[in-house]
C-alpha cells in the first residue's frame, strides 16, 4: 500500500512546524528515515528562514544599502542556519516522530537498520570469498 503524501498546502504547513493529520503518519516516518532525510531537514530549515531572508535582502537593497553587502549578509545567514539545522538534525527528527506517536529514537533506529541492511547486501555481493 503506497504512503499517503500531503498536498502542497499541508506540506508547506508541515515545513513551518505544523502537525499533519494522523493519516500522514507513515509519510512523516518516511520523510524522517529515507535516504535523503538530511537534505529534507536542510530544505525545511532554509525554507523557514526564506521569507525573513528575502525581506531583509530587499529591505537593505531598497533602503539605500549596498546590494553586495546585503547579498553577503544573506549568504552568511544561510550558512549559519544550515550549520545550526544540520547539527541538531537527528534530535529534531526524532522529537518530531515522537509527536506522531513513535517511540523516542525510533527514526534513528530505523535509519541504523536500513544502513545495516544495505551494508549486508553490499557484503553479500562484493565481498565474496575468491573462488578456489
Amino acid at each position: 500500500m503506497p504512503v499517503k503524501r500531503p498536498n502542497p498546502g499541508w506540506w508547506l504547513y508541515y515545513q513551518f512546524g505544523g502537525r499533519l493529520p494522523e493519516r500522514y503518519r507513515e509519510w512523516v516516518l518516511r520523510d524522517a528515515t529515507c535516504k535523503s532525510w538530511v537534505l529534507r531537514v536542510l530544505i525545511r530549515g532554509l525554507l523557514q528562514i526564506a521569507p525573513l531572508g528575502a525581506a531583509l535582502f530587499v529591505g537593505f537593497g531598497v533602503l539605500g544599502g549596498s546590494w553586495p553587502i546585503a547579498g553577503g549578509a544573506l549568504l552568511l545567514g544561510v550558512l549559519v542556519v544550515a550549520r545550526i539545522v544540520l547539527t541538531s538534525a537527528v534530535d529534531n527528527v526524532d522529537a518530531r516522530l515522537v509527536r506522531y506517536g513513535y517511540p523516542p529514537g525510533h527514526g534513528s533506529a530505523v535509519r541504523r537498520q536500513r544502513d545495516a541492511d544495505a551494508a549486508e547486501r553490499y557484503r553479500a555481493v562484493w565481498r565474496q570469498a575468491p573462488p578456489d
